[in-house]
Formats: structure tokens, C-alpha cells, sequence
């Protein structure tokens, strides 16, 4: 059983930084799709960034492209979210999700292919 713990969020104004973190625990797959997912009040659940932990390689929306870098640490078995020049409209309660990688990609920003999740960690930027 897959288990994610996230740690990081917190409250920054406008323009500042933020770095998430999750920890895995539990996979038995060589290779994971694993994302960050952020979901503001009255809003749906979004993908922001995605990865694949075999090849590291990494996917963005467009709304966070050159502002956010998703990486790993595998020593650590632990996902990142770094998160440059926040704004307000990224104000969410952020979740890490993993699936296994399967042959699909892991361009993957539907959350209804992520069947692990953590309990989330929220952020709040200011203006």
C-alpha cells in the first residue's frame, strides 16, 4: 500500500517562494506517475506538475511553467514541488498522488487515474 506524506505549505505574499515535499513509502513499482494536484475553495481538483520517477522526466500546465520545478529524491523517497514567484491564484490545498506508471504517461493530469493520495498541505499567498 502506497502512502504519501506531505509537508511544506504555509503562507508567503506575492512573488515569494515555497517548497513541497512528500514522502513515499510502501510502493513495490520500478516506476511511478506521481503529480502534484492543488484544489482552491470552489474549485476543482487541477494537476499542476507530474513526473515520471523512472525517467524523471517531468510535465507542466501551462499555469506554472517556468515557475514551479517537480523533482525527486530517491535516496529520500521523496517528492518535491519547488514553487517560484507565487501569486494569489495559487492559493490551494496541494496534493501529492502516485499511480503506477503502466505504459501510460505520466502527462497525466486526471486525477481520477491517481488512486494514492495524501492528506494534503495548504498554501496561501497574499498580495
Amino acid at each position: 500500500q502506497v502512502q504519501l506524506v506531505e509537508s511544506g505549505g504555509g503562507s508567503v505574499q506575492a512573488g515569494g517562494s515555497l517548497r513541497l515535499s512528500c514522502v513515499v513509502s510502501g510502493y513495490s513499482d520500478n516506476t511511478l506517475c506521481m503529480g502534484w494536484f492543488r484544489q482552491a475553495p470552489g474549485k476543482e481538483r487541477e494537476g499542476v506538475a507530474t513526473i515520471n520517477t523512472g525517467s524523471r522526466l517531468p510535465y507542466y500546465v501551462d499555469s506554472v511553467k517556468g515557475r514551479f520545478t517537480i523533482s525527486q529524491d530517491n535516496a529520500k523517497n521523496t517528492l518535491y514541488l519547488q514553487m517560484n514567484s507565487l501569486n494569489p491564484e495559487d492559493t490551494a490545498m496541494y496534493y501529492c498522488a502516485a499511480r503506477s506508471f503502466a505504459w501510460r504517461t505520466c502527462r497525466d493530469y486526471d486525477q481520477r487515474n491517481y488512486n494514492y493520495w495524501g492528506q494534503g498541505t495548504q498554501v496561501t499567498v497574499s498580495s
